[in-house]
This record gives C-alpha cells, structure tokens and sequence, in this order.
C-alpha cells in the first residue's frame, strides 16, 4: 500500500533565554500539537499506532537539534524528524549572551491506505 498524507500541521517554538536549539524545536511540535485535536487515525479507522509522523524542524543552527529528543515529544505513530536550516536567531543587544532562538516546525501525518478516487 502506498502512504498517503493527509493532514500538515505547523507550529513554533522558542528559547528565550538560553539558546537551546532543542528546546525550541520541543517547543514549536508542542505548538503545533497542543493547539489541535485532531484525530485523524480514529477518522480513517487506524490504530495510533499506524500514523506516519513526519516532522521537519527549521532554525538556524539545524546540526545543534536532538532529533531524538524533539521526536519523544510525540506519545505515539512513527515518527521522523530532520532539521533543516530555517527559523530565527534573535541576538541581543550589544552582543551580551545567548540569542533568542525561534523554531519552525511542519509535521505531516500520514498512513499507508489505498485511495479510493471517487
């Protein structure tokens, strides 16, 4: 069977303060997650289990993000997550400390069905 998208969520997410690229990416799936319910597994008759989780994660320094870490957010599905170059550092002013760092995040939910053109 062929896997089909069917629904792309976005969100964002920040570390204020300590420039923790993680911490931001967590964040920005948190966003996208917490401010939807859908239930996209229970519409087409699926298991959670079966959701296919495809998370890009965008900011600046994308080799500074645990992709491990920002996929345990996820309570269940198969999922994948890569970083990729995007998002926004925030320096402060003149220069003192960390910069703010804003995560983008898209997350693609898919299963593997047959499409049934009507």
């Amino acid at each position: 069977m062929p896997k089909h998208r069917v629904l792309t969520e976005f969100g964002m997410g920040t570390s204020l303060r300590r420039g923790d690229y993680t911490q931001a990416a967590r964040r920005a799936v948190q966003d996208a997650l917490w401010r939807n319910s859908i239930n996209m597994a229970e519409l087409y008759g699926f298991d959670k289990s079966a959701m296919i989780l495809d998370v890009e994660i965008a900011v600046q320094q994308p080799d500074a993000v645990d992709t491990k870490a920002v996929a345990e957010v996820f309570p269940y599905g198969q999922v994948s997550v890569t970083a990729t170059t995007g998002g926004l550092d925030i320096p402060r002013p003149e220069g003192t400390g960390n910069p703010t760092v804003i995560a983008n995040a898209a997350i693609s939910v898919s299963f593997m069905m047959e499409r049934m053109d009507v």
